[in-house]
């Protein structure tokens, strides 16, 4: 079964309604923190001082400062974005409650996040509490939080996540005054790329490596990834080969037990979601079907961390996730 990637997750509407009206009182507020520019005119979006520019988002033209002080994000390739950037967010989301930020970004960017809620359902309060000059999200995860939102806020979103996720990281950057340094992070990461793909015996070597990559969910069906997932785009950018039921639109082919061996391909990366027993990773990976996988009998089947794969939606989780690529093409 074909799966395609959604938000999740509902804000109350009373809390909604009750919390815009308590926000538009109150307006956006400079920070008060030692070495912040101070607040210019009371309203959303007031913060850091100079002038300001229009950005193009999902929702249409945003109003945002030049250079934006005080970030909160709302989902992990936000926090990515804005790390890469050299921007440490004063807030963001985190993908469960009381869950810590996603453990592949540098520790000492991250110490001093506040946590402002769960993805698809923030905190307006906590938010609102940090006076952000600007917040990113997008719509698949906060076109319902949008106009409460905005109230604290000028507030980016994009149109989707994953997939998308170097058009996500342009808009990223442009909204937060970052334009030209994104121009290098993208040429460093085309450089890496082609170190890997060298690494893989050249692009005509890769293009006959099928790379897999499966995930083994507690709860759930095992997922074998699409081209339209974030780790089926770095695969593209590799220009590896891929099992023909795998080299598809979309974002999972859903498999049970006795079905593994559709996940057949040359090299396998995998990763679990969940306790690695419920999650069926240790009776599938001791069971026959897999031990007959070709990646699996050639020793290229290679267990990775699901944090990073799966959250690392950006150009530092990328960055991280070829190196792995890099090193295992060296064994």
């Amino acid at each position: 079964m074909l799966r395609i990637s959604t938000g999740r997750g509902t804000l109350g509407v009373a809390v909604v309604a009750v919390l815009a009206v308590a926000l538009t009182a109150c307006g956006g507020s400079g920070s008060d923190d030692a070495g912040s520019a101070k607040s210019g005119a009371s309203g959303a979006g007031s913060g850091a001082g100079g002038g300001t520019r229009t950005v193009k988002t999902a929702m249409g033209d945003v109003e945002v400062k030049d250079s934006p002080q005080r970030v909160v994000v709302l989902d992990t390739d936000s926090l990515d974005s804005a790390i890469t950037l050299g921007i440490a967010p004063v807030g963001a989301t985190t993908v469960a409650d009381k869950a810590p930020f996603a453990a592949y970004l540098p520790a000492d960017k991250t110490k001093d996040i506040k946590p402002v809620g769960v993805i698809a359902t923030p905190n307006l309060e906590a938010i609102n509490a940090l006076k952000p000059d600007l917040i990113l999200s997008s719509k698949v995860r906060d076109e319902k939080n949008y106009k409460s939102l905005s109230a604290i806020a000028p507030t980016v979103l994009t149109e989707s996540t994953g997939g998308p996720w170097r058009a996500n990281f342009a808009l990223h950057a442009d909204a937060l005054g970052k334009a030209d340094e994104a121009k290098q992070v993208v040429s460093d990461y085309e450089a890496h790329v082609k170190r890997v793909t060298d690494a893989l015996g050249g692009a005509a070597k890769a293009q006959q490596t099928k790379f897999g990559f499966v995930r083994f969910l507690e709860g759930a069906d095992t997922r074998l990834y699409l081209n339209d997932t974030f780790v089926g785009s770095l695969f593209k950018d590799l220009q590896v080969g891929r099992p023909a039921n795998q080299d598809k639109d979309g974002f999972s082919l859903d498999v049970s037990p006795e079905q593994i061996d559709q996940a057949a391909a040359d090299v396998i990366y995998y990763s679990t979601y969940g306790d690695v027993d419920k999650a069926k990773e240790t009776s599938i990976t001791a069971g026959p079907l897999w031990k007959k996988i070709g990646a699996v009998k050639n020793d290229q089947a290679f267990k990775v961390d699901d944090n990073l794969w799966m959250l690392g939606i950006g150009y530092t989780g990328a960055g991280q996730i070829l190196d792995t690529i890099e090193q295992n093409a060296k064994k």
